[in-house]
């Protein structure tokens, strides 16, 4: 059938970057005798025609030419074919109802999930034929599909009993477990038998340990009710059993005792000189996401989702995990841990601890994990804080530019970890990146938690924003960092490199860069002065947004309402003017002149989300316009704003759930009329899950929310009279 691929007009398809032309060659090529050639085919197709998951016209076109490969056993890679077939339909099923219809590629209606998920259907007995292949890799795709696209429960419950008498292989054994779960799940006639099936294997002493273990996690996933307070103890027993011993000459603590081989890490391409260190540090973490180094993990992550906010649970599983003797197995569990504690709140120095256990000498990549998961839990990293500073005397302060790549990336990821709780043994490797200039940005950007440093610092920063190219456009070392880091470090030595910075970047139009150095020069507040005829010239630029930093500047730099307050009507004509908002909060009272301006934008916005109930993504965008002006309001105008701020606060964040910190910011400005929110900030502590959070600052803001948080409960429940609490504000709309 591969030769009648012509015969389809796949000019007139599409897929994610336009006409589907190219298809038909990478599906002649899936069939080359070439390795590499198949390889790339099959990389062009997932990447344009199931395009992060999307289904394209082009991909189900494809559909009948793949099923015929996967028939032919002359196809060099049967295997890859039926995986992308598997990988087509459930992309199909998991989006046929979400997406049941969507606007297709000609702009018209299009059913093109449940059109898709109906075919894959209808082909199940080629997976079900499949199942039994003498290939390991087509029978594995297959013993999926098993699960995904037969509706005869009753068969296929019984086809999955008879595919595990027959499998010998683990791997496999393991997958028709899963598919057994998967069924379950999709269809409710076959959940009483497949769930009986799963608590046999999961409870029998004769059963296989691998096999116990997938039955007791996905009879967890199928069934929440089955967990109870044996699951994660027998969950444990029998991870242990199927976890190899350390194989002589490796210490379980100290990993490989042959400090000369090499980090599998090693094996990574070298990052092209062309492309700035920081971008190319994205990719390359890009491309470790996914990753798995134990066969046990995708069973232990189904575990713990099933398990969700069991938090003591969920803790001794992770111990567990990052105490084995498997180094796959402690590797994965770092990020396990690392998201665990990012997302749930909880007493979790034990497992930073463990963490910290695992920033091996010996084991580059381990450490380099270990050390990048404790630079994202900010202060909650400080019970690792000794074991990072030991990790960091294990090497010579220029290992941050060693030649070795696995053991100069978890240098660096340990120095900024330990920067990152304002820890000064951090220093050394952070000069050392600023003096070599290798992977200076990533030393620029933590070096601002140092202020106590600042004398060593500020100079070798003050020179590299002045050595600057302003007329490129992605400088190697982020001039907004520069700015950022000096900020945070609060010299006033720098504010004279900052003031001719801002100039240079007006002088080549890159507003972006202007903006952020104008904000690191009002940190400095009056102490900056002498950047004002610098700044002042800025709020007449063209840029909205240079006019509004510059108009801010100006307010902190001299502090006169008098000078600023006229330039704010203006800024406000652009209602989602933030900035522009934010300052008239910062000013306050003394800005009362444009309170009308700011009662007519609220009452714009409340009437706007009335219209936009059922859109959810402009209610989510519109309580951010709520929670500034509101907060601006109550800045500006006090009392008399109450009656309005608190119900519009309480409204935003009842819409959209990463305003909290915001909102809870400016109820405990508020003191004694913050009362209606009582009883909602109590119910926000209560919850076990963090909050969503902006800007990838999850931890640092839900500590500083929880703060907040305890400050109006302590202030508000110590007021008398508290039974008026439950006002209807949070019900105005």
């Amino acid at each position: 059938m591969i030769n009648n691929l012509e015969s389809t007009d796949w000019a007139s398809l599409g897929h994610a970057y336009g006409p589907a032309d190219d298809v038909p060659g990478w599906l002649r090529d899936m069939v080359s005798p070439d390795p590499g050639i198949r390889r790339e085919a099959f990389g062009n197709f997932y990447g344009a025609a199931l395009h992060q998951g999307s289904i394209y016209s082009s991909t189900v076109a494809s559909l009948p030419f793949l099923f015929a490969m996967a028939d032919d056993p002359a196809t060099p890679d049967r295997g890859e074919v039926v995986a992308l077939l598997l990988g087509i339909g459930r992309e199909a099923i998991d989006a046929e109802e979400t997406y049941a219809v969507i606007c297709g590629e000609d702009g018209e209606d299009s059913t093109i999930y449940p059109d898709t998920a109906n075919l894959m259907r209808e082909h199940a007995d080629a997976f079900v034929a499949r199942a039994g292949d003498p290939d390991p890799r087509v029978r594995r795709a297959a013993i999926e599909g098993l699960g995904l696209f037969l509706d005869d429960a009753e068969r296929a419950v019984e086809l999955l009993r008879d595919r595990l008498v027959e499998e010998s292989g683990a791997l496999e054994r393991l997958l028709v477990v899963r598919a057994t779960a998967d069924l379950a799940l999709r269809l409710p006639a076959a959940a009483a038998s497949a769930r009986t099936w799963l608590d046999t294997l999961a409870d029998s002493g004769t059963t296989d340990p691998d096999t116990r273990l997938a039955a007791l996690v996905h009879r967890a996933r199928c069934a929440p009710d089955s967990i109870d307070d044996r699951t994660v103890p027998t969950a444990i027993e029998l991870l242990r059993r199927v976890t190899p011993a350390p194989r002589p000459g490796q210490d379980r603590a100290r990993g490989p005792q042959n400090p000369a081989r090499p980090c599998a890490c090693e094996a990574e391409p070298e990052p092209d000189p062309n492309v700035p260190g920081h971008i190319s540090a994205a990719f390359a973490d890009l491309e470790r996401q996914g990753r798995v180094h134990a066969p046990t993990t995708p069973l232990l992550v189904a575990l713990h989702k099933a398990l969700g906010t069991r938090v003591e649970d969920r803790t001794a599983l992770l111990a567990e995990q990052l105490r084995s003797p498997n180094p796959g197995t402690r590797y994965d569990a770092i990020d396990m841990a690392r998201s665990f504690i990012t997302s749930l709140r909880g007493d979790h120095t034990r497992l930073v601890r463990l963490i910290g256990d695992c920033l091996l000498p010996h084991d580059s990549c381990t450490a380099t994990a270990a050390a990048e998961a404790l630079g994202h839990l900010a202060t909650l990293a400080e019970p690792a804080r000794e074991a990072l500073a030991t990790y960091l005397t294990t090497h010579r302060p220029d290992a941050w530019a060693s030649p070795h790549r696995a053991l100069r990336r978890a240098h660096q990821q340990a120095v900024v970890a330990l920067a990152g709780l304002g820890d000064e043994r951090a220093l050394p490797g952070l000069l050392v990146a600023l003096d070599t200039d290798t992977d200076a940005w990533r030393a620029v950007n933590a070096v601002g938690r140092l202020p106590g440093a600042a004398a060593e610092l500020t100079p070798r920063l003050v020179r590299r924003l002045a050595d600057v190219d302003h007329s490129r456009e992605w400088p190697d070392v982020s001039p907004t960092a520069l700015a950022s880091a000096l900020a945070g470090l609060g010299d006033p030595a720098a504010v004279p490199a900052l003031a001719e910075a801002a100039r240079a970047a007006v002088r080549h139009k890159q507003w972006r860069t202007a903006k952020p150095v104008l904000e690191a020069l009002a940190s400095f507040g009056t102490g900056a002065a002498s950047a004002l005829d610098v700044v002042r010239p800025l709020t007449d630029a063209d840029d909205v947004s240079l006019r509004t930093a510059a108009a801010g500047a100006v307010w902190e730099l001299e502090r006169r309402p008098e000078t600023v307050v006229p330039l704010l009507e203006r800024l406000l004509d652009h209602h989602r003017n933030f900035d522009a908002i934010d300052l008239v909060g910062r000013i306050g009272p003394p800005a009362a002149a444009v309170l009308p301006r700011l009662r007519r934008i609220l009452n714009e916005q409340i009437e706007q989300n009335a219209r936009n109930e059922q859109n959810d993504s402009a209610v989510l965008n519109d309580s951010w316009t709520l929670v500034h002006v509101a907060s601006a309001l109550w800045d500006a105008g006090g009392d008399d704003e109450a009656d309005t701020v608190v119900p519009a606060l309480l409204n935003a964040w009842r819409d959209n759930d990463s305003t909290a910190c915001d909102v809870v910011a400016c109820l405990n400005r508020m003191g004694p009329a913050a009362r209606p929110a009582l009883h909602r900030i109590e119910a926000a502590m209560a919850q076990p899950r963090r909050g969503e959070q902006p800007w990838g600052r999850g931890v640092t803001r839900d500590l500083e929310f929880q703060r907040t948080c305890r400050a109006v409960l302590t202030r508000l429940r110590n007021l008398p009279d508290q039974g008026v609490c439950g006002s209807g504000a949070e019900e105005h709309r």
